[in-house]
């Protein structure tokens, strides 16, 4: 375990090749650009096959198309859940390493809260000290 690392960084060099594809997949197909490139698809698909003059590969009602996304859903959804319980995960060890770092810094705070109340004990002690020597 490297002491230069952050939490995370030690976190994600621990993730397995395949939890890194998937992390990446779900990351890819929860952004704009997916859905803008696949919506582009799909106009492109529909218009081909509805105004073709040749061949309609995919005639309306686009069954096709259709198995098209249902293949693309059974693959997607299993892998977007790895990536969420993988940021579980995350999140989790996050929460550890902020318990753990509020626990430290509350045993300083004590520490010094401790040592403040020496230090004014000292003070007053040597004050009433310097007042009796007055008397």
């Amino acid at each position: 375990m490297d002491i230069n690392k952050n939490w995370h960084q030690q976190h994600y060099d621990s993730l397995a090749f395949g939890s890194r594809i998937a992390d990446a997949v779900a990351k890819g197909m929860g952004s704009w650009r997916f859905i803008i490139i696949q919506t582009v698809f799909v106009i492109i698909w529909m218009g081909l096959n509805l105004f073709a003059y040749l061949k309609h590969w995919d005639a309306y009602p686009f069954i096709l198309l259709n198995l098209v996304f249902s293949t693309q859903a059974a693959y997607a959804a299993p892998i977007i859940m790895m990536a969420q319980n993988r940021q579980n995960e995350r999140d989790r060890v996050q929460a550890q390493e902020d318990y753990n770092t509020n626990k430290e810094a509350k045993l300083e705070i004590e520490a010094l809260a401790t040592k403040l109340n020496s230090i004014d004990v000292e003070k007053l002690d040597k004050i009433i000290q310097m007042l009796e020597n007055m008397k």
